[in-house]
């Protein structure tokens, strides 16, 4: 569900350019959802294909991918695996919802209400394992990388940017900053449409704990009392009476326990985050775009618009060369600083 840590943080806005030549890792499953719950038609069904399979996932992937890559940035998709224990109570939790949202838009169909329908149609969005592979098929046609995590999506985003694989992480979930993310990217969304925003969000971990004045385990401690999707949080906590309650410095065990939350699942759930469960991903490289393999999927497979899937691979093809020099890099990094980026 992500970290309600919006009150507390202020990313910095960037422009477009200033990502150019800049390898995220994207969260795979944060985006498709997304678009699963995004791209839908007036009455909040999904689009399909002649034979009735669903194609709103690939859409949102096809279209965002090769818009930011005629932008200059290099996605790196990374997947979900297998969800720890501490997940089940959310996971749960999700299927309810979805479940409750799907009899409340039937309800709104019948009544003619298509704004609800729409709104609650949204919450009932399910990704299957055969989506996800269809979208690495996709992404491996344009020459993407695609990552299968162990488990979470988002901590195998943050390792690789922790390890240099990659420059940021790219969700719209704060999550991946407890995970240890050196940078945070969100609102590549917007990309999306039409180019309506001017740039995206850049929030640097080192410049927001300076901020708060806090530490990496204090920020922990925030989830932990806020909630996360591996405990409940303390009753009555939200972002700003956790960061009061940080900033006392009180210590771990002492700061869970004046907020009643249990020690021993603290423990346990703070491991999560400390010590991402991901794999040692080198600097992943870009391959050529197999053209025809994407219209073969995209309209012999399901019949898109064969004029605008081919304009959009064109524009793929212009991608910069993502470098693994550190001299270059470091090159790259000055249009980020006019921007306010803090230098590595």
């Amino acid at each position: 569900m992500g970290l309600p840590l919006k009150d507390i943080v202020t990313p910095q806005e960037i422009p477009w350019e200033a990502l150019a030549g800049r390898t995220l890792a994207v969260d795979g499953y944060n985006a498709a959802y997304q678009f699963l719950a995004t791209i839908r038609q007036r009455d909040g069904q999904l689009f399909c294909d002649a034979e009735g399979r669903v194609t709103s996932h690939l859409m949102g992937v096809f279209y965002r991918t090769t818009s930011l890559l005629r932008e200059g940035v290099l996605p790196i998709w990374v997947f979900d695996g297998k969800p720890p224990e501490r997940k089940a109570g959310t996971i749960r939790q999700r299927i309810e919802i979805k479940e409750k949202a799907e009899a409340e838009w039937q309800q709104a169909l019948a009544a003619g209400d298509l704004e609800t329908a729409r709104r609650k149609a949204a919450q009932t969005s399910r990704l299957t394992r055969p989506m996800v592979d269809e979208i690495t098929t996709l992404l491996q046609s344009l020459g993407v990388p695609a990552i299968q995590a162990p488990g979470e999506g988002e901590a195998q985003a943050a390792a690789m940017a922790a390890r240099g694989s990659v420059w940021a992480a790219a969700s719209e979930d704060y999550d991946s900053l407890l995970f240890g993310a050196p940078r945070l990217v969100r609102g590549l969304a917007a990309r999306g449409r039409g180019g309506a925003s001017p740039g995206a969000q850049l929030i640097d971990r080192h410049e927001l704990l300076t901020a708060l004045g806090i530490d990496g385990d204090e920020l922990i401690l925030i989830g932990l009392l806020v909630g996360t999707d591996f405990n409940d949080g303390a009753p009555g906590y939200g972002p700003k009476k956790a960061l009061k309650l940080v900033r006392e410095h009180l210590g771990f065990d002492a700061t869970v326990a004046k907020a009643g939350l249990d020690a021993a699942e603290s423990r346990e759930v703070a491991e999560i985050f400390r010590h991402p469960n991901a794999i040692d991903v080198p600097a992943p490289s870009f391959g050529p775009v197999d053209e025809e393999a994407v219209v073969r999927l995209l309209v012999g497979g399901h019949g898109f618009a064969e004029a605008r899937v081919r304009a959009a691979v064109q524009r793929a093809r212009q991608r910069p060369r993502a470098s693994t020099n550190p001299a270059e890099t470091r090159g790259h990094q000055t249009l980020l600083e006019t921007f306010g980026g803090s230098p590595e």
